[in-house]
């Protein structure tokens, strides 16, 4: 199965067009589905039945995992015996009639508007060197509502200034138009005047010296400056796109349109910030209403 397990890693690898973080997940995935597998002598994948996906699951209940990590690593493991069968490794794909267990959606935490211009106010205010850069990617994140991965990833010819509209490469390789509003164009073009450009480089975000700015330095800043404004318990890059989708709804907007904009495959995924929007709305409600 190993064999199998790593050929398979090589094809997604080369053609799936999933981020390096997602191949890296479904290789730790598949990688302690093995040692479960090893360690109880069935290493061929014929060996494998449904019984055994079903005593790995049991393992990684015992483990203290959450149902969401355990739904994540059900879902490579199911994605990995499709491709098994579809090579013609096995007869038949008896994982695929194993259900996810079912998860309760967290709602995701997003930032107050208002706290949103004290951040940028902030990182103005900061004596860092990279502080203009620290802004404008903040200012993706949030105006644009990207991924930290589709910021980092943005190139120069990506951004078109004259029609307000950045080009974006999601997941799966997919493509996306997104509105370029006024402050973040400000924010961008004030950042590009000042930018290193000793270095050849296609991407827009390059720190200080020259080299691209990487998801991981993204996650260190945004961290420390949300830790000098806020006590919010997830403190990553993220937010902002949860933030920017949230405040959009809450400002009216279609649920579709936002959709589009956050590159969304299905509506049920999005949807998750009408409940956002509700919650708010009942905390409101609880504060101010007489009758609460």
């Amino acid at each position: 199965m190993r064999n199998i397990i790593q050929s398979y890693l090589k094809e997604i690898e080369s053609t799936s067009g999933y981020s390096p973080l997602t191949i890296k997940a479904y290789t730790e995935d598949l990688e302690q589905f093995y040692s479960f597998c090893e360690s109880i002598k069935k290493i061929e994948i014929s060996l494998i039945s449904e019984r055994t996906i079903k005593q790995y699951l049991v393992r990684l209940n015992e483990l203290g995992l959450e149902k969401s990590s355990i739904s994540r690593k059900l879902s490579s493991i199911r994605r990995f015996f499709s491709y098994a069968f579809k090579k013609e490794f096995i007869k038949k794909n008896l994982i695929a009639y194993i259900k996810n267990p079912k998860v309760k959606r967290k709602l995701p935490e997003v930032i107050p508007e208002d706290l949103y211009t004290a951040l940028i106010k902030s990182i103005y205010n900061s004596k860092d060197k990279n502080n203009i850069l620290h802004a404008a990617v903040i200012e993706v994140l949030y105006g644009c509502s990207l991924r930290v991965s589709e910021a980092c990833n943005l190139l120069l010819k990506d951004v078109d200034f004259s029609a307000s509209i950045i080009r974006v490469l999601g997941k799966g390789n997919k493509t996306r138009i997104v509105p370029l509003g006024e402050q973040s164009k400000k924010i961008i073009e004030k950042y590009l005047s000042i930018r290193n450009t000793e270095k050849k480089q296609n991407y827009i975000f390059l720190k200080s010296d020259g080299s691209r700015v990487l998801s991981n330095y993204v996650y260190r800043f945004v961290r420390k400056y949300l830790s000098e404004l806020t006590d919010l318990k997830k403190k990553s890059p993220h937010i902002f796109r949860h933030s920017s989708a949230t405040h959009m709804l809450n400002h009216g907007a279609d649920l579709t349109a936002i959709k589009e904009i956050l590159g969304h495959s299905n509506l049920s995924t999005t949807q998750i910030y009408t409940q956002v929007s509700i919650e708010r709305l009942k905390n409101v409600y609880k504060q101010a209403h007489p009758k609460s």
